[in-house]
């Protein structure tokens, strides 16, 4: 139980660190969220790997370093996590948020940004947090935090740059409750992720043998 209550708080405080600051307009939205990520990681990393993301999840299975049987309760958590955090967003400040691609930009466009940067994110958890020769290593909270401000900056004007299933599915779902927000974009943050995260673990095992 311990497990999926850390997937819960950590998936928690990052959504609601992306709301707010989201539809507070700050300029650097992408440090503060990066940053929260970080520091969630540390807070959660030796509980229950710190995963706040299905296609990290994923991506950590199919590497080996996560049961099967707990993948589902994982992201039930996650999800729970990111929807809470979406209520709580809405209850503070009366308005809803979701991610979204730009205007202009297309959907093959849109998919290829999730994909691109949910694929370093989960590459990237999987080296600093699953291999045995970074074992015990300090950095990486820092490092994982970090591809997400990375991709936030570069991506998210493309992509509305979630990089993770339930920073799709729990604002998306209370922008539909309670603001009466489209549904139309939620298949991006669930394909493209799952396909990052999926391809991460085949590029991972590939760095693995090679070793």
């Amino acid at each position: 139980m311990k497990r999926y209550v850390t997937e819960f708080m950590g998936t928690f405080f990052l959504v609601l660190t992306i709301g707010l600051t989201v539809l507070a307009g700050t300029p650097f939205a992408p440090l503060a969220i990066g940053t929260a990520l970080m520091v969630v990681v540390y807070m959660g990393g030796h509980v229950s790997g710190a995963h706040y993301n299905p296609a990290v999840s994923l991506a950590v299975m199919l590497r080996g370093k996560l049961e099967p049987g707990q993948f589902v309760p994982y992201v039930v958590a996650q999800l729970a996590g990111s929807f809470a955090a979406s209520a709580v967003v809405f209850q503070v400040l009366g308005r809803t948020f979701a991610p979204a691609p730009a205007a202009n930009a297309s959907a093959a466009s849109a998919l290829l940004v999730e994909v691109l940067f949910t694929f370093a994110l989960a590459l990237v958890v999987l080296n600093v947090a699953t291999a045995k020769k970074t074992e015990g290593n300090s950095y990486y909270g820092l490092a994982i935090g970090s591809t997400v401000t990375a991709g936030a900056f570069a991506g998210g004007p493309v992509s509305g740059g979630a990089f993770n299933p339930a920073v799709g599915v729990g604002p998306i779902l209370m922008s539909a409750m309670a603001g009466g927000g489209s549904w139309s974009h939620l298949w991006l943050y669930l394909v493209g992720p799952v396909l990052g995260g999926a391809l991460a673990a085949m590029v991972f095992k590939l760095q693995e043998s090679e070793a």
